[in-house]
């Protein structure tokens, strides 16, 4: 007999799994006064980071200075599932629609990324539980069957090393009545713990010489004849720190440059996370490969193992809220945890009694086209990289190489793709932006439960680019 889903959430902490680690740092000093260096890095998650450690590889020489907010991976990337994949592009799906043409050198891109942070990680030995599990997308539908089905083809010519499962070979990896078929991708997903993969990255930094300030809010940029200042607004007071060249790795808060806010809306993403399972439960459901699984519908779950056997379980609900604001309030969600606990039930029934430790939200930064975009600003001394859309754990790296090649000036293999030099379409100003985001996610709900038909909404957004193949 099943428990309640309120039984099962009776004990959980509304905090991240990952940030309640005895393992996490104590916080660094804010900036005070003023400071000057060569490159100034904004945002202390996995973009900033990345940008400033592969700065100082670059030019070791380069005096780089690095401002969080708050603390270093508090936001996003302290807060997501740990699925580190080589993809650039959002999935082969995205990619198939966006950039046909390119997806091959994109994939390859994607793929010495993914190879990128595996070394960096053993060169400086940061301990995140990095596992090269490959990733699994399941089908919880019949019409996706035939999708995934046609993304295998897809994935095979372009020379990845997938599988598809039927039903039966599916239940041999993972047993669950509502998978139908899954395409495994063998390569392309790893996972990991992704608070002390930031936490990992700013010691590294540190150690190649970066100067890491948190709690020093940027609040506005301006230009002098030296280069950018930046005005902050730390713990210890007003500072200003000047730099000949800036990088922006704010992601979903409130761009410092508004002619690129409205590229990005923020989107809410909940998960749970359950208590440790036994051998026998473990047994009951197999999944022993430990891929990293994701459902093919347009309302997904992605779902993973962590190194002492828990089960993170997210996604479905994807909520924004009028006006765009990112806040604290908004990142715990009742209601979603109740569904999510449910729906967890549905998938694996043979769990029964299992429950939950940890529930929390997140803002993910979305953009009309479902990955990052890139650009400069004042004269090419300020770049930025946004949108990544709940792929950031990997594709963060990629775009913190691309903001600097565009700060350089150089014509790279990645800033010559379509997909560098290209925007997404802005969303609308409010309140049409909020109506097209319902109207949207509402119109995804109905193609999922119908079969995958696009209605004439969707139809809409499919020819003007806002439109999303899962």
């Amino acid at each position: 007999m099943s428990i309640p889903v309120h039984t099962a959430l009776a004990d959980v902490q509304l905090t991240p799994y990952w940030l309640d680690d005895p393992g996490r740092p104590s916080a660094r000093a804010p900036l005070t006064g003023e400071l000057s260096c060569d490159l100034a890095v904004v945002g202390g998650g996995y973009s900033g980071l990345w940008t400033a450690l592969i700065a100082k590889e670059r030019d070791p020489g380069l005096d780089v200075v690095l401002v969080e907010g708050d603390r270093i991976g508090h936001a996003a990337s302290g807060r997501n599932g740990g699925f580190c994949q080589a993809s650039l592009t959002h999935g082969l799906g995205n990619g198939l629609r966006r950039w046909p043409d390119e997806l091959g050198e994109l994939e390859r891109l994607g793929a010495e990324n993914l190879a990128a942070i595996e070394a960096a990680l053993t060169r400086y030995d940061i301990r995140c539980d990095f596992e090269r599990t490959g990733g699994l997308d399941v089908a919880t539908a019949p019409h996706h069957v035939a999708q995934l089905r046609g993304h295998a083809e897809a994935a095979r010519a372009l020379g990845a090393d997938v599988d598809f499962l039927d039903a039966g070979a599916l239940r041999a990896e993972i047993d669950s009545p509502t998978f139908l078929a899954g395409l495994w991708d063998r390569d392309g997903t790893a996972l990991l713990h992704p608070a002390r993969l930031a936490w990992g990255l700013a010691e590294a930094c540190e150690r190649l010489g970066v100067r890491v300030f948190e709690g020093t809010r940027v609040t506005r940029l301006t230009r002098d004849r030296a280069g950018i200042v930046l005005h902050t607004d730390a713990l210890g007071g007003p500072a200003r720190l000047r730099a000949a060249k800036v990088a922006l790795g704010t992601n979903v808060f409130p761009s410092l440059l508004r002619r690129t806010r409205p590229y990005v809306v923020p989107v809410y993403d909940y998960a749970l996370v359950t208590e440790p399972l036994t051998a026998e439960q473990r047994d009951a459901i197999g999944w022993h490969r430990r891929q990293g699984m994701s459902g093919a519908g347009h309302q997904f779950h992605y779902f993973r193992q962590t190194r002492d056997h828990r089960i993170l379980w997210g996604g479905y609900d994807a909520v924004y809220h009028f006006g765009g604001k990112v806040r604290a309030s908004y990142e715990h969600r009742p209601a979603t945890y109740n569904k999510l606990a449910a729906q967890f039930f549905e998938a694996f029934p043979q769990l029964d009694g299992l429950k939950f430790t940890h529930a929390w939200g997140g803002a993910i930064d979305t953009c009309t086209r479902f990955s990052a975009f890139f650009g400069t600003a004042h004269r090419g001394r300020v770049a930025y990289a946004a949108g990544f859309t709940g792929l950031g754990v990997g594709a963060t790296r990629f775009g913190a190489e691309v903001m600097l090649d565009l700060l350089a000036g150089d014509s790279t293999a990645r800033t010559r793709t379509r997909m560098v030099r290209e925007r997404p379409l802005p969303f609308p100003p409010e309140p049409v932006r909020w109506a097209g985001v319902q109207l949207t996610r509402q119109a995804m709900i109905n193609a999922d439960a119908n079969g995958g038909r696009r209605n004439l909404w969707l139809r809409a957004m499919d020819r003007i680019g806002f439109g999303f193949d899962s």
